[in-house]
């Protein structure tokens, strides 16, 4: 496994893994488009990638002009080994370097997402969107629950 900054070039196989997941389906495939993805990881903030045999396998993107993380997903066959924790932690770590205001997300509630984020010591501060809850993530709580240094 490789874990490492995300190019443009990555774009295609993100596309891949974002659209294999179970959850968090989006209801409209065509609104994020590589354009999208672009923007996202090379002006409005950071992406990583994980790969494996040469195939990114997992992705995780932070905005700075929202304060939100835009991104993290895992191809189901790779899940519940590590890699969405660890894109987790060099995607936390990058953007309180940047700086210390909450960053937040949202995703549907009762799934897998929610639980993941929650355990990692995310609020849940009310509702976004249609109907997803709104998750916040402060500086100071980060600097006391940031997991140890992630294996790349």
């Amino acid at each position: 496994m490789i874990f490492r900054e995300a190019t443009v070039s990555d774009i295609p196989q993100m596309q891949v893994v974002r659209h294999a997941v179970k959850e968090n389906v989006l209801s409209n495939p065509a609104l994020v488009t590589d354009a999208k993805v672009e923007e996202y990881i090379t002006r409005r903030g950071k992406g990583w990638v994980c790969e494996v045999d040469g195939t990114v396998v997992a992705f995780a993107i932070a905005d700075l002009e929202d304060h939100s993380i835009w991104a993290l997903f895992v191809d189901p066959a790779f899940e519940k080994k590590g890699i969405g924790r660890t894109l987790h932690t060099l995607m936390l770590d990058w953007y309180f370097k940047q700086t210390q205001q909450n960053v937040w997300l949202s995703t549907s509630p009762g799934t897998r997402a929610e639980t993941f984020y929650q355990t990692a010591g995310w609020d849940n501060v009310g509702t976004q969107g249609k109907g997803e809850i709104r998750l916040e993530m402060s500086f100071e709580r980060w600097v006391q629950r940031k997991p140890a240094a992630p294996f790349h």
